[in-house]
């Protein structure tokens, strides 16, 4: 590349003006370094366009110059799939002024969004509507509807509304080329060629920039109801899966397990959030319903399939929430499990998916090795039970995490140790939080050839020069300055 670093800004500047280019290092600081702090990269420039138009000028310049693009929405990722490496011709682009609500029809049932909408501010445009956006998460607060879709959020409530590629109708995506992908259409139903969306959902920015979206919305739940469980292991809480979904059907919408030492983690270190119950047992297993018609009582049924619960040995104790901020006590030591697990140590986590089935094999047998493996790991656990996603977390005291090598080896034996149980149960290793730079050299292992050749070709044909947020997924050659390389989240 010929031009300086003074003439790529100058260029930046030209397209969408000097007030939204940051070139300074300090100023760029939360933009080239990850949420947990795991991976530090450099961009000559971290440019915030304002409309579609000027996101795909800027990917023409950054392909004119073989600049490497790296699309970031609110940098809440878990595995670095947002961050530039440490090359010196790097572009980050942020999303952060595209937050307009281009449209919201109640008839349809659907929400136009800008990709740089924060998830919390999706959700309230569609309440003002009379109306329900589903996705739930505990960084709804920060992180924006282009990156949730980027990487095929999950959630809480994926167990009745699905993830977040089952949220989407439509897209606006600008191309590796700077051409714009206009897919944004409103149809529920549209079989004409191949589902082109789908192949920006959930790729991490790999193959070109979600600039908008068209997203399902629902009719809201008027009535709810919330209890906790108290149960001594995982095969409890899928005997009363089995139970409810007999009993109350599609009313159930969430059932989210922790084991205790994972709430352990959060009353030690996250001092603002209160623990509304007392740990007796292993585990803690949130169960809520919800129904679209008001003035439903939805405790009766919530509280008979738990009395027979309880009658069948299956729990030792039920907390039925008496009031909305009760629940929502309940639901903020559940969202907190990250920010708990961050504070408590060097953090390995893993995001797999296991058959329904298997996952209290799978619990047990993971626990069971680390610790023999590490005895010093503190295995901590939890997740959205019903669709078979367990996060299985092991906490490392940060006094032994120095050496970068000692640190990396050690992460590789936990993750050796978790993908061959999640290949033994049948599951995968990434349910919802994606590849990025953690999981790529687990991918190369774990996944079948053919697989990994297919995605080579899509990206292959879509970024021929392999600028557009290159080195992520794949486990090709990438410069890192993270203090373990390839440390897992």
């Amino acid at each position: 590349m010929s031009e300086s670093i003074q003439d790529v800004l100058a260029g930046m500047a030209a397209l969408v003006g000097d007030n939204h280019v940051i070139d300074s290092g300090s100023d760029q600081e939360p933009y080239v370094v990850d949420w947990r702090g795991r991976y530090r990269g450099r961009a000559v420039a971290v440019v915030k366009p304002g409309s579609t138009a000027e996101v795909a000028a800027v990917v023409r310049y950054c392909t004119d110059k073989r600049l490497a693009i790296v699309p970031q929405g609110g940098n809440t990722g878990m595995c670095g799939a947002a961050t530039p490496d440490d090359g010196a011709f790097n572009v980050v682009i942020r999303l952060d002024r595209m937050r307009r609500v281009r449209d919201v029809s109640p008839l349809a049932n659907t929400i136009t969004v800008e990709s740089g909408c924060i998830l919390a501010e999706v959700q309230a445009a569609a309440t003002a509507a009379d109306r329900y956006f589903p996705l739930s998460l505990g960084a709804e607060g920060s992180c924006q509807i282009g990156g949730n879709i980027s990487t095929n959020a999950g959630g809480t409530a994926v167990l009745r509304y699905g993830p977040m590629r089952d949220l989407v109708l439509g897209l606006e995506v600008v191309l590796p080329d700077g051409r714009i992908f206009n897919g944004l259409r409103a149809l529920r139903k549209d079989n004409t060629g191949y589902a082109l969306k789908q192949l920006f959902i959930g790729a991490e920015g790999t193959l070109g920039i979600v600039t908008a979206a068209v997203l399902k919305l629902f009719a809201p739940p008027r009535s709810s109801a919330l209890a906790l469980l108290k149960l001594h292991d995982v095969e409890q809480a899928l005997q009363i899966m089995q139970r409810l979904r007999g009993a109350v059907g599609d009313r159930l919408g969430s059932l989210e397990i922790m084991s205790r030492s994972q709430i352990e983690a959060i009353a030690a270190t996250v001092p603002h959030v209160a623990i509304p119950f007392e740990l007796t047992t292993p585990w803690y297993l949130i169960v809520e319903l919800t129904d679209t018609l008001a003035g439903i009582d939805l405790d009766e049924p919530l509280a008979a399939v738990l009395s027979e619960a309880m009658d069948a040995g299956l729990a030792e104790d039920a907390v039925l929430a008496s009031s909305l901020a009760q629940a929502k006590a309940i639901w903020a030591v559940r969202h907190s499990v990250s920010e708990g697990n961050k504070r408590s140590g060097y953090v390995v986590s893993h995001d797999s998916v296991v058959p329904l089935e298997n996952q209290a094999a799978f619990a047990t047998n993971v626990e069971t090795r680390i610790r023999a493996a590490v005895p010093h790991a503190r295995v901590v656990m939890h997740g959205h039970i019903g669709d078979g996603n367990i996060h299985v977390v092991a906490l490392i005291d940060r006094d032994r995490c120095h050496d970068p090598a000692t640190t990396a080896a050690l992460v590789a034996r936990i993750n050796e140790i978790v993908d061959d149980e999640t290949a033994a149960q049948g599951g995968a290793i990434s349910a919802e939080h994606g590849i990025g730079i953690t999981n790529r050299g687990r991918l190369a292992r774990v996944a079948d050839p053919l697989d990994i050749d297919l995605m080579r070709g899509i990206k292959q044909l879509l970024d021929p020069n392999g600028l557009m947020n290159p080195d992520k997924i794949f486990a090709t050659e990438r410069r890192v300055t993270a203090a373990a390389g390839e440390a897992s989240r």
